[in-house]
């Protein structure tokens, strides 16, 4: 990008001027890393100055039996009886968690397989479980490609759908199975498992209905550059529309025990020009998150420079990313989270899933070595 380009970007960037398509493409092709993150942050700093967020969260998958056959999937498993196939009873899911809940703990993130033997009562008895035994958790679960097989297989529209899971005690949707919305990718990635249309319809009656929701992009895999912008660009589309979505969570593929392996992880360089751009064209999304489960622990507290300024939670403990070959800790203590912030000159703030500030005051202990 020459310097003219750059100085009408950094121009309406400064003005809080929308980018279009083509300044986003050309955002994702420069060269100049620093400058690209310089010019993420000044949006990231004019919409939160130094804060970066972090919460206290659990991550539950009750099952991984899937009828989907994504390709660059690790975690699913086609049927019951597979090496890995595992489905818990609702009282399996009560016993993980009171192992793993602890006092402080505002979130429960729930994603789960496409599981066939699994009725609609077996997740409104689990959220209704959760509400019941852990009710300082807010239920942060199922993705629309889960809302979407619900809705399908058991002759429910998405509204209802959504209606018995909120009545039973769903708190607020995460933004997984987007992948990419191109529908060249699509059909070769995840080609048995809601649209790209249908993704977003899940979302936008969700918000219609009051529920806030996460949004992602799963990068690395076979897209174009221009796919990424696309779907960046739709999902800017129905904010405008809805205002629902919270944050934006850029997803890396991870090669391991997958039929992608061949293609390899996305270099940091890649994940640090994602965040940014991110940033840079979803205007109108609050957060963008760093997920450090998925992009590793040094990565993700870089990105609190190039846009980024979530860096999830303390997770405890994550399956999905871990069977495709992350190398992460399955888990961080609130004291690893803050340290990790305040050593890239961030200031740590705690959140609720609604991003409603947590006011603590707990003795923080140093960051462990091992980490770093």
């Amino acid at each position: 990008m020459n310097t003219e380009a750059k100085q009408t970007l950094l121009a309406k960037v400064n003005n809080g001027e929308r980018l279009n398509a083509d300044e986003g493409l050309a955002l994702f092709n420069e060269p100049d890393l620093l400058w690209l993150g310089q010019l993420a942050n000044l949006s990231r700093e004019r919409k939160h100055g130094d804060v970066t967020y972090y919460n206290k969260n659990l991550h539950l998958n009750s099952t991984n039996i899937c009828e989907a056959d994504c390709i660059f999937c690790s975690f699913a498993r086609l049927q019951r009886g597979m090496p890995g196939a595992y489905s818990m009873s609702v009282e399996d899911a009560k016993r993980w968690i009171s192992e793993r809940f602890q006092p402080g703990m505002t979130e429960i993130h729930i994603v789960n397989g496409l599981n066939p033997e699994l009725e609609f009562e077996y997740y409104l008895d689990l959220l209704r479980m959760i509400r019941r035994d852990f009710p300082a958790l807010h239920i942060k679960a199922f993705t629309a490609v889960e809302i979407h097989y619900f809705a399908e297989k058991f002759g429910l529209s998405y509204e209802q759908v959504l209606e018995y899971l909120v009545e039973a005690g769903l708190g607020s949707l995460p933004g997984g199975g987007a992948e990419i919305f191109a529908a060249r990718a699509r059909n070769k990635l995840c080609r048995d498992k809601v649209t790209a249309v249908g993704w977003l319809e899940v979302h936008r009656v969700a918000h219609e209905l009051g529920l806030k929701s996460n949004c992602t992009m799963l990068y690395g895999t076979i897209e174009t550059l221009e796919e990424r912008v696309d779907h960046l660009l739709r999902l800017r589309e129905l904010q405008d529309l809805t205002g629902g979505f919270q944050a934006f969570i850029p997803l890396a593929f991870h090669p391991e025990n997958n039929r992608l392996g061949k293609i390899g992880a996305p270099t940091g360089a890649c994940d640090l020009r994602v965040m940014a751009v991110s940033r840079l064209l979803l205007d109108n999304i609050p957060h963008v998150k760093a997920y450090w489960i998925m992009l590793g622990i040094k990565t993700a507290q870089l990105a609190q420079r190039f846009g980024a300024n979530d860096l999830d939670g303390t997770v405890t403990e994550e399956k999905v990313y871990h069977m495709a070959g992350a190398r992460t800790p399955d888990m961080l203590t609130e004291a690893q989270l803050r340290t990790l912030i305040e050593d890239v000159g961030r200031v740590p703030v705690e959140r609720t899933t609604t991003y409603d500030v947590i006011e603590r005051s707990p003795a923080i202990a140093p960051l462990s070595a091992e980490l770093l």
